[in-house]
């Protein structure tokens, strides 16, 4: 499954990841420098909701982000309940 919002269409950002070496100037050393760089991809914080999707429920996965701006209107809570088994 594709690690995308469904609603805002967020997906992985590209990056990298840099390693350095030494002490900083300003603690005394000679300057940091930098020793290798790899890359890396940053993910979007997906969230599994329940959501209501052209008037019906069903699961979307969508950022963090989205949830805190509103963007998803959530499913109702269920008001119904089982029937009771007669024994």
């Amino acid at each position: 499954m594709a690690k995308i919002c469904e609603i805002t269409g967020t997906g992985s950002i590209k990056g990298s990841h840099i390693w350095r070496s030494g002490k900083a100037k300003k603690k005394g050393g000679i300057g940091t420098h930098i020793t290798a760089i790899t890359k890396r991809r940053f993910m979007p914080n997906l969230q599994r909701v329940k959501a209501l999707i052209n008037g019906e429920v069903r699961y979307i996965r969508v950022t963090a982000n989205a949830l805190k701006k509103g963007l998803v209107v959530k499913a109702p809570k269920r008001t119904w309940k089982k029937p009771e088994v007669k024994a």
